[in-house]
């Protein structure tokens, strides 16, 4: 089987076991039943996300150009705190921005072998902990707009971090934490004025990927333009394909660039 497209990130399906497809334009890969297949990779160029030029790919999708003026790339986007569209300011398209930053937002706790915290819109949930490779994930708060999350998510990484230690999520070391308690020591550092927005109700979502091998020291693969990679698929875990070998490739880290995947029988 042949399937050629557009990298961008995996969709995923909440069950038993977390399905994940691959949407190319003429194509729809589900990609659990590839696993024990061996695939073939190949990067045939590229497409910006944002105006679908054939520039190398610069950051998240982009291409440099557009990385730095595109609304899809804002600053406020990985620092949810510099949202202004709550004020009616523009960082690149207000119009844009409200639509992405005057809805609900999630500030929670995810295990991704650390506890971790992060945020995300609403319609979100559980799809930004499946892609980050949690094993469990709680809600904390939910606030009106991204701007009020990311306040909280700066006062609470004082005391944990907002960061995902891959190769320990890739390899499925786990912490031994009770994310419910920690979840209740977590409400204490919330800020006064946001506390009311704290969700007392929430509990704990376990997550299990569909993983037949865990690699044991993840070497992560780059495509270019021209290369090409090929191994036995393993299993999938957040936006990661785990091949054979150790090796892995950041499936989102692809997107912008053009793929050609081929299955063998």
């Amino acid at each position: 089987m042949h399937f050629e497209g557009l990298v961008k990130k995996m969709t995923t399906e909440l069950s038993s076991e977390v399905n994940y497809f691959i949407e190319f334009e003429n194509s729809f890969i589900h990609l659990n039943q590839f696993l024990e297949k061996s695939l073939t990779i190949e990067c045939k160029g590229y497409s910006c996300l944002s105006c679908s030029s054939n520039e190398e790919i610069f950051r998240q999708g982009f291409c440099k150009n557009c990385f730095f003026e595109s609304p899809l790339a804002g600053d406020w986007i990985i620092k949810p705190e510099l949202s202004k569209a709550h004020l009616n300011i523009a960082d690149r398209d207000l119009e844009y921005e409200k639509k992405i930053q005057l809805q609900p937002h999630i500030v929670y706790l995810s295990n991704t072998g650390s506890v971790k915290v992060g945020i995300t819109r609403k319609s979100q949930i559980p799809h930004r902990w499946i892609d980050q490779g949690a094993h469990e994930a709680i809600e904390l708060l939910e606030t009106p707009n991204r701007f009020l999350a990311g306040t909280a998510e700066v006062a609470l990484k004082k005391y944990m971090s907002d960061k995902t230690n891959w190769r320990k999520m890739l390899k499925n070391e786990r912490d031994n934490v009770n994310l419910t308690s920690f979840k209740e020591q977590a409400k204490t550092y919330i800020p006064s004025n946001l506390i009311h927005y704290f969700n007392e109700k929430s509990k704990v979502l376990n997550l299990n990927f569909p993983v037949k091998k865990f690699p044991q020291k993840p070497v992560s693969i780059k495509l270019k333009k021209q290369s090409k990679f090929s191994g036995k698929l393993m299993g999938i875990k957040g936006q990661y394909l785990i091949f054979d070998e150790d090796k892995v490739l950041n499936y989102r880290a692809h997107e912008g660039h053009l793929f050609s995947i081929t299955v063998d029988p």
